[in-house]
């Protein structure tokens, strides 16, 4: 560049245009920020988040609405109030106890982990936290028939009382896999999927059969 060292520029050349770097207009919602909100409304948007999750549970259709935004809050909720409506139940006889608050909420979180790492290497896909988001939530309906379940011991413990949580944890066990199934279908090979539905189906009976075993001390 030794030539460019002779080139000179006249100072009555005038220079135009601006230098400044113009600034456009930000919309407010650019701007906003999580972090900026008052907690209220986090709460708030969080609870109307689980809310939707809930009712796409009890209108089970083929949709992605539980797989955009997964959170564990709702599963969180379902599987504590499980495990603290099955505390201190007597399952087999009067001197074994039921399943306590520790075993019910391993079985649960261990069973969504399997069902979750079968899913994964039979090539699902779907991430680990989604599957655990869907197999949470469609616990829901079991959840319902454990409440019923507690209200109808209350009135006794006879034959008519058993038919009746039979029949109640059946339909709700059968609700739980159709909506797990119907979330999870797309994400699996057509050629594998009941090998990923068959566990699905062990998991959530194993839930169904503690709620109608359970009888209070």
């Amino acid at each position: 560049f030794a030539g460019l060292a002779d080139v000179s520029i006249s100072e009555d050349i005038p220079v135009e245009g601006e230098i400044t770097v113009p600034v456009g207009s930000h919309s407010p919602d650019e701007d906003y920020s999580t972090l900026d909100e008052p907690v209220r409304d986090t709460i708030m948007r969080d609870l109307k988040a689980v809310g939707k999750k809930f009712v796409h549970v009890m209108y089970p259709k083929k949709s992605s609405a539980l797989l955009r935004d997964w959170d564990l809050w709702g599963p969180l909720v379902l599987c504590v109030s499980l495990a603290l409506m099955l505390q201190g139940g007597s399952a087999d006889s009067k001197d074994d106890g039921g399943p306590q608050f520790a075993e019910v909420f391993v079985i649960i979180w261990f069973g969504a982990v399997v069902i979750t790492l079968n899913s994964k290497l039979l090539g699902g896909t779907i991430s680990f936290f989604q599957s655990l988001c869907v197999l949470g939530y469609c616990v829901l309906p079991l959840t319902v028939a454990m409440l019923v379940c507690r209200l109808v011991l209350l009135a006794g413990s006879g034959t008519v009382s058993f038919i009746i949580r039979l029949i109640v944890v059946a339909a709700m066990f059968g609700w739980s896999t159709l909506a797990s199934t119907a979330f999870l279908a797309d994400s699996q090979p057509p050629n594998r999927k009941a090998l990923v539905v068959y566990p699905i189906f062990l998991f959530y009976f194993v839930i169904s059969w503690m709620i109608l075993t359970f009888t209070p001390q």
